[in-house]
């Protein structure tokens, strides 16, 4: 693997200038006089006016940039404080929980297309040869400076992914993009096109959005669904040589997998006292039904992914809810039952039934001392609700 002709040193963001020692000062400088507090604009006016009278305009301003976007990057990354960032690029970026994920499962050599600045470069290049590759110059600059500060020293390519040869790498993993410089594409859209990522003649793995559907996938391919919490944050999908199965939920920071898997029905009946909320990862993996095989539970609805079981029940894959109220929905007896229960904080769960949320919340008038969810969906067909806890 060998460097692309391409000088792809030719960025925006003043990558010597932030580096270098004046550029240290200035941000130490920064940090010093913010002293933990947030980045607020008016901070920014005032530590900004202050640091021009001693330093060049222009990088101070790239060092206040840099300073907003670290802090915003500091839920995903755990060494944001030195990375380089971009607002596109850091948004667009997965987590370095789900990128450390991700990248364990890859072997030696491999291929980054579309490395954008480099979230899972960082994860993917420490012990690894790597080969890089972006056409955007920014952020490949950018993607080299960010794997340096997670120890990776990965050869980079200035270039479109689809002109790169692959001989000689054991895997690829792309992120194709679904931002274009105007912004979103439509929905199933992406650059380069899922359909080149699949066809890629290497073993691959392939970043998606979590709402990807499930017929665009080539058959052989396992559909992984990562949630960090539950919060949904993005599908992986893994070529024949790659994959380990056909539909998997991963939950981060704990790896607790649940693959989805044929087996005996499972039965469909009334609520009963305890309420499971699966993980959206379950949800979006078609694992349900193994999460009810696995728990003995039963569905509420054959098409709502709500189960319920007669004892409470731990597990990672879903919210265990324990349920005081139950009955087909009706608001005036919604509201009646809330009275009687003392409750006066509701949080409003609709899952499978319309209706205005907001309004809803203001047509209960709960006035009470305690707090609870009321779920509206559907049970056997019928429109139900659950007041839970």
């Amino acid at each position: 693997m060998t460097r692309g002709d391409h000088d792809y040193r030719r960025p925006t963001v003043d990558i010597a200038g932030l580096t270098g020692p004046l550029g240290e000062r200035v941000l130490a400088e920064i940090r010093d006089r913010l002293a933990g507090a947030a980045l607020t604009d008016a901070l920014a006016l005032r530590i900004g006016t202050a640091l021009r009278r001693e330093y060049p305009a222009d990088l101070v301003a790239e060092a206040l940039t840099q300073t907003e976007l670290r802090e915003r990057a500091a839920a995903k990354f755990t060494r944001a404080e030195r990375m380089l960032l971009t607002r596109a690029g850091w948004e667009q970026a997965s987590p370095e929980v789900v990128a450390r994920h991700t990248a364990a499962r890859l072997p030696r050599r491999v291929a980054d297309l579309c490395c954008g600045i480099g979230g899972d470069l960082l994860a993917i290049a420490p012990g690894r040869e790597v080969l890089a590759v972006d056409r955007d110059p920014v952020h490949l600059a950018l993607a080299e400076h960010n794997a340096a500060v997670y120890g990776g020293a990965p050869q980079m390519r200035l270039a479109d992914v689809r002109d790169v040869d692959l001989a000689g790498f054991d895997a690829v993993f792309v992120d194709p993009a679904r931002r274009s410089a105007e912004g979103r594409m439509r929905t199933g859209e992406s650059e380069p096109p899922l359909e080149w990522c699949f066809a890629l003649p290497v073993p691959t793995a392939v970043k998606a959005a979590p709402g990807i559907g499930h017929e665009v996938v080539p058959a052989g391919w396992e559909q992984e669904f990562v949630a960090v919490g539950r919060e949904l944050k993005e599908a992986v999908l893994w070529s024949p040589a790659l994959a380990t199965t056909g539909a998997r939920a991963t939950l981060l920071p704990g790896g607790e997998t649940l693959v989805a898997a044929a087996g005996e029905p499972v039965e469909v009946r009334e609520p009963g006292p305890w309420l499971l909320d699966p993980n959206p990862a379950v949800t979006r993996a078609g694992a349900v039904e193994e999460l009810a095989r696995r728990l003995g539970a039963w569905k509420i609805d054959e098409r709502i992914a709500f189960l319920c079981t007669s004892t409470r029940v731990e597990t990672p894959f879903a919210r265990t809810l324990e349920v005081l109220d139950s009955g087909p929905f009706d608001r005036k007896r919604m509201a009646r039952r809330l009275r009687e229960l003392d409750i006066g904080a509701v949080d409003v769960r609709r899952r499978g039934l319309g209706g205005d949320v907001e309004l809803l919340q203001k047509q209960l008038k709960p006035r009470g001392s305690r707090k609870a969810t009321l779920v509206m969906t559907r049970a056997r067909d019928k429109a139900w609700g659950l007041i839970c806890r």
